[in-house]
This record gives structure tokens, C-alpha cells and sequence, in this order.
């Protein structure tokens, strides 16, 4: 690629970070990385009425526990230090002072004009379209008919903007045209242009709309990509006459396509998370108004290259087999011609998944710290010990949640035993079995797995007694059930006193 590869995420701090928000900015990282390039946050608060306190330095922190961090972005007012790579300020908001010259530019190249349309008026018009059939549209049909510099005199227009009457700047969209717009995902696009409206760019409070700001800032940043979501392809068209209009050269576009519920049915929403169990943020958000509490995936217990490596898989397939993929690694598979064009189903079990593989690639030792920080019985237990522990279980695990229910045996010996498990263990010959296998517990000096099983089984051989009446009694009577690793693990990790102590208990109820 021969151009600098600049890209941007740029959301609304209107409240938390959504996954697909993780995604698209996901997509952006990779790319930027996979061509030496620059990933920059932008922040677009332009809608002061709909800011969210706190939901700033949520995006902050959402991005840096994803491992995909911004090069270039604002200063967040808790989290993190600004990135100023020449281009700032990051914010919208302090960038307003900005956008009016660019506006003004328009109008004086004759493709925007103002509009002096009251609401009242415009919903008068809509309404007699409605009652006509038609679908009002502010155009080329009727910008003529309507309150603007187009149809009014020079005079009056001048005599408007003296007097402080309220405006907004639209575009002038063109009549008659066909536009010939690329996506690096779709393809070629042809719009025409009189099913188009003049869209407002500027308002007279001194704010622009979204589509004038960013066009501004993604031109003075100069970006060289814009991956977005699919919901901002209506938005296409307009994006390029606008470049076209100010003369620049436009940024390749990229749509991501949506992440759609479980079902296949729908955009994904917060709702289908409440709904069936999962999160939706990365990190848990707490409303501050309403002081709603919605989970995240951290606290929720998931590893951070799970989320990732799941959430790459939404739209992109590396065209291979392969499904595990560290950061690094899918920056160096990540092509955007393999993003598809139609929306990817989010499957809550599919990130369960992947979060299962992912525990078997942490260590014992960080598991076991962070199984022993959120387990207050495990206060004062050796951490060695808890890592042993951890090791022979987390094939069964998808969360360190998980390790308490599969574990809890290794650390307080059971006060009961399953019922429907006893009933098919505990028989009339088991109490002399147990009392003659405690014997050959005890006769073991070297308390080892293997010399342990290599007694045992040879004691059971010359006994001639089936496995199961011997295996299935004493794995109750160590564990309370009928789960866990292999019987002779769990022995050598409770040692030969504890087993034995067990063993005896259970004769007892015999």
C-alpha cells in the first residue's frame, strides 16, 4: 500500500462502548497495524444534549483492556494520558470553532445554501406529501417552494442572518446525476441523485451536523481509510459529494457489515444480552443517572484474546481453518477483501467457546492468583498447592468461576454425598471392601500417582473385585461425587492422611 495508512475510531461518548463498536474499532486497529500505520481515536460529541459522564474514559479504558489502544487521541479526564500526533485537539467539541468557515466555503462555491424553515413549516409540508402519498423530500423538487437563500431574495437572506433568525446550512444536492461511489467491501455503488435530500450540515448555534465534522476532521487528519459500520452507507453519498464539493481527495470507505442477534434476526442490541445472559459491553457499565448496573465481559470473566479473537470472526474469515489467533497474529492475517458483506450472527455460546481455549493457554500460576483472590476459602492456602489444583481441572473450564464447583473437594473434605450417586455405589460388600483398601493406602510408603495406582490396582486384580465397586465408593468418599479428575491425582494432592481420613468416613455411614 503506497499511501499512510490513517485510520479512526471515532464514537458518540453517549454511554457505554457496545461490542460492535469493539468490533469496528477492532477492525480499524488491525488494519492500521497489518500496513504500519497510525490508529487514532476520535471523539465525536458534537451532540452535547445526549453526553454521558463517565463515557469517555469508558471508551478509554474498554479499548485498553481489549489490547487495541489508540496511537493518536484526547486526553480522557481519569484515564489515560492524550497521544497528540500533530492533528489534535480529538474532541468534536473543541474543535467547533472549525467547521463555520467550511460551511460558509460551501455556500460561497454554490453547493450548500441556508435554510430559514421553521419545524412548523416542514411538518406542514410532510403532512400534505403524506396525505398526497408522497414521501416529503427537501430537494431539487421543492427547495424553490420552501423558506431559503435559493428562493428568497439576497436581500432578504442578508436581512434574516442580521436579524438573528434561526438557520441551518444544507447541502445542494444535485439533480439528474448518477454517482459512482467504491467500498473495499461492497464493491461499486450507484446512487441517483434526485432520490437524495439536502441534508443539513451546520446549524445556527454553531454546531455542525455529524456529516459536515467529519469530513472536516477525517480530511485535516488526514485519513486514508474510513472503516465503519453498515449503518453509515446511507450516509455514502452524500460523504463523497461533500469531498467532491471541498476538492479533496476522498478516504477509501469501508463498510463493516452488522452483528446481528442470536437469532439471525435483527441488529444486536443491549436487549438481547438482558435477555439471554451475556454481555454486550466489554466492561461493566453503571448508568449514572439511573444507577443501572449492565455486565462486561471482564468482570464477567473473560479473557480479553478470547472477546478479541471472537469479535475478529464477526464479518472476517482468515480463509483458512485455523480459529485461535493471537492480536499479532490476526494483524498479520487481517485482509479487508475478506470481510463479507452480509451480517454476522453473535453466537454467546461460540465466545464461550473460545474462552475455554483460551484458559488452557494461561498459566496454572496466574489462574490459581486470580482463583485464590476471589475465593475467600482459599485465604491462607499455599499457592503452589492451588495451582496443582487448577491444573488438573481447567480442561474442564470455560471461566475461573468455573474452578470453585470443580474444585471445593481438594480444600474442604465433603459433609455429603450425592444421593442418586450413593445408591449406585454403596452396596452390602462396599464397607469391607473400603476397610481392606485403607489397609493398602497405608501400606504405600511412597505416596506418589503412580506407585499409588500401581498398588491399588494390583490389590484389586488379585482380588479379583470389579473396578467400579471399588473406584466409584472411593472417589465418593474423596469427593462427595462422581466427578472430578482421576481418583489417584486426587489422592496424591490430599495426601495419604486426609485420603484415608475420607475413606474412613464414609465406612462409618456404611
Amino acid at each position: 500500500m503506497s499511501k499512510t495508512v490513517r485510520v479512526r475510531f471515532a464514537p458518540s461518548p453517549t454511554g457505554p462502548l457496545h461490542i460492535g463498536g469493539v468490533r469496528t474499532a477492532l477492525f480499524n486497529y488491525l488494519f492500521a497495524k497489518k500496513h504500519k500505520g497510525t490508529f487514532i481515536l476520535r471523539i465525536e460529541d458534537t451532540d452535547q444534549n445526549r453526553y454521558v459522564e463517565g463515557a469517555e474514559d469508558y471508551i478509554v479504558n474498554a479499548l485498553n483492556w481489549c489490547g487495541i489502544p489508540f496511537d493518536e487521541g484526547p486526553s480522557a479526564t481519569l484515564s489515560t494520558e492524550g497521544k497528540d500526533g500533530g492533528f489534535g485537539p480529538y474532541r468534536q467539541s473543541e474543535r467547533k470553532h472549525l467547521y463555520k468557515q467550511y460551511a460558509e466555503q460551501l455556500i460561497a462555491s454554490g453547493n450548500a445554501y441556508y435554510a430559514f424553515d421553521t419545524s412548523e413549516n416542514l411538518d406542514a409540508h410532510r403532512k400534505d406529501h403524506e396525505a398526497n402519498g408522497k414521501t416529503f423530500i427537501y430537494n431539487w423538487h421543492n427547495r424553490l417552494k420552501l423558506s431559503n437563500s435559493l428562493s428568497l431574495s439576497a436581500e432578504d437572506v442578508k436581512t434574516k442572518l442580521e436579524n438573528g433568525d434561526n438557520y441551518v446550512i444544507r447541502f445542494k444536492s444535485p439533480q439528474d446525476e448518477v454517482l459512482h461511489l467504491k467500498d473495499s467491501i461492497r464493491g461499486d455503488i450507484k446512487i441517483d441523485t434526485n432520490v437524495l435530500d439536502d441534508k443539513v450540515l451546520f446549524k445556527s448555534d454553531g454546531m455542525p451536523t455529524y456529516h459536515l465534522a467529519n469530513i472536516v476532521d477525517d480530511h485535516l487528519m488526514e485519513i486514508s481509510h474510513v472503516i465503519r459500520g453498515e449503518e453509515w452507507l446511507p450516509s455514502l453519498a452524500l460523504h463523497y459529494q461533500l469531498y467532491s464539493a471541498f476538492g479533496w481527495e476522498a478516504p477509501e470507505f469501508a463498510h463493516l457489515p452488522l452483528i446481528l442477534k442470536p437469532t439471525g434476526k435483527g441488529k444486536l442490541s443491549k436487549r438481547d444480552g438482558d435477555k439471554l445472559g451475556f454481555p454486550v459491553f466489554p466492561l461493566e457499565w453503571k448508568d449514572p443517572k439511573t444507577g443501572e448496573l449492565s455486565k462486561g465481559y471482564k468482570q464477567e470473566g473473560y479473557f480479553e484474546g478470547a472477546v478479541i479473537n471472537f469479535l475478529a470472526f464477526l464479518g472476517w474469515n482468515p480463509g483458512t481453518e485455523q480459529e485461535l489467533f493471537s492480536l499479532e497474529a490476526l494483524v498479520n492475517a487481517f485482509e479487508l477483501e475478506r470481510v463479507n458483506k452480509a451480517g454476522a450472527r453473535f453466537d454467546p455460546d461460540k465466545i464461550k467457546w473460545f474462552n475455554h481455549h483460551y484458559m488452557q493457554m494461561q498459566s496454572n500460576d496466574s489462574l490459581a492468583k486470580t482463583f485464590q483472590e476471589n475465593r475467600s476459602e482459599l485465604k491462607g492456602i499455599d499457592a503452589n498447592y492451588i495451582s496443582m489444583v487448577v491444573g488438573l481441572v481447567k480442561e474442564r473450564a470455560t471461566f475461573v468461576s468455573d474452578f470453585w464447583d470443580l474444585t471445593h473437594y481438594f480444600f474442604t473434605a465433603p459433609t455429603q454425598y450425592d444421593e442418586k450417586a450413593s445408591k449406585k455405589a454403596f452396596k452390602d460388600e462396599t464397607k469391607p471392601v473400603l476397610e481392606e483398601l485403607v489397609t493398602i493406602v497405608d501400606s504405600v510408603k511412597d505416596f506418589e500417582v503412580e506407585p499409588l495406582k500401581t498398588s491399588v490396582k494390583e490389590w484389586i486384580t488379585a482380588k479379583e473385585i470389579g473396578f467400579g465397586k471399588v473406584m466409584q465408593p472411593l472417589r465418593l468418599a474423596l469427593v462427595g461425587a462422581l466427578q472430578g479428575p482421576d481418583v489417584f491425582d486426587i489422592m496424591f494432592m490430599l495426601g495419604k492422611e486426609e485420603s484415608i481420613k475420607r475413606i474412613k468416613k464414609v465406612i462409618e455411614k456404611l
